[in-house]
């Protein structure tokens, strides 16, 4: 199978190498020269094979995969699938569905997580769009997912839109456990009967019901920096939660742990210096490489 790749930063890059070790074929394109291997995306789709092409987009959402989508709509011909792996808006699948299936190209969208650990460990995966659509793409689904049982580490979560919905949940839970962690983190810190925290912590990661992998992640963090001295406690969102805070509203479904874990980011861009937020700063930048501001 010989795809096209759209977008080679942090995680599109390490994409493309898994791809590539799995045995498919990947033409990739980015604004950067230096990592691209061709110069536009006319010249992505000719060096596609002929047939059905598919072409997963990996950039930011919002503008520039708007642009993008624009693009392939005019160099992708009827039958071709446009697959957006980006962390696109839900609302924007149905805009971008009609406007390439206005050209006869298929549409799928696909909430990706993993981070910049996902080419090692694989990404997780839940897409949206037709069953034929997905059984046609199905060998790079399986090709980025984990190893082990398809289900475990894939979805088909519905029609159009409803990977990125998917997705958007996925990190609104993500933004309640990691407050999670980080008001423990404090805590702990704060009691002068604990002498070693990131002991503590370390000892959670086998046999207790908080053991996950972003509990393996903190421990990296306090591991290398126990006290977070060399971070600020102010900490970013890249817009999903609020999207899934949005819909909670809409839906009139509580979601006191995410508000309140949206609030707490909000307060952290004030200027406070708390822990907890330290502790969530490192975490974000542990497992997708976001930005963190230095002491």
């Amino acid at each position: 199978m010989h795809i096209g790749l759209v977008g080679l930063g942090r995680m599109g890059n390490n994409m493309r190498a898994r791809l590539r070790n799995a045995g498919i074929d990947v033409t990739g394109y980015d604004a950067n020269p230096a990592v691209s291997d061709v110069a536009s995306l006319a010249e992505l789709a000719a060096a596609l094979p002929e047939g059905q092409k598919l072409v997963w987009v990996m950039v930011p959402h919002g503008k520039i995969t708007d642009d993008v989508i624009t693009e392939l709509a005019n160099v992708l011909g009827e039958g071709d699938l446009v697959i957006d792996g980006g962390n696109s808006k839900w609302l924007d699948d149905t805009k971008h569905a009609e406007q390439l299936g206005a050209k006869g190209i298929r549409y799928v969208d696909a909430g990706v997580s993993g981070g910049v650990w996902g080419k090692d460990n694989g990404y997780g995966l839940m897409v949206g769009g037709d069953v034929k659509d997905i059984e046609f793409a199905m060998p790079v689904f399986d090709a980025l997912r984990p190893e082990g049982p398809r289900g475990e580490g894939f979805s088909h979560a519905g029609g159009i839109g409803a990977g990125h919905y998917a997705k958007m949940v996925h990190n609104g839970i993500e933004y309640a456990i990691m407050q999670a962690y980080g008001e423990g983190y404090e805590l702990l810190e704060a009691k002068d009967i604990i002498h070693d925290v990131p002991a503590v912590f370390a000892g959670w990661q086998r046999g207790t019901v908080v053991r996950s992998w972003l509990l393996d992640l903190l421990v990296l963090a306090i591991n290398e920096d126990p006290k977070l001295d060399e971070l600020e406690g102010y900490v970013d969102d890249s817009g999903e939660g609020r999207w899934t805070l949005e819909e909670a509203i809409e839906l009139a479904v509580p979601m006191p742990a995410l508000s309140a874990a949206m609030f707490a980011r909000f307060v952290s861009r004030q200027g406070s210096e708390s822990p907890t937020m330290k502790a969530v700063a490192a975490l974000r930048n542990q497992f997708g490489g976001h930005a963190v501001k230095k002491a």
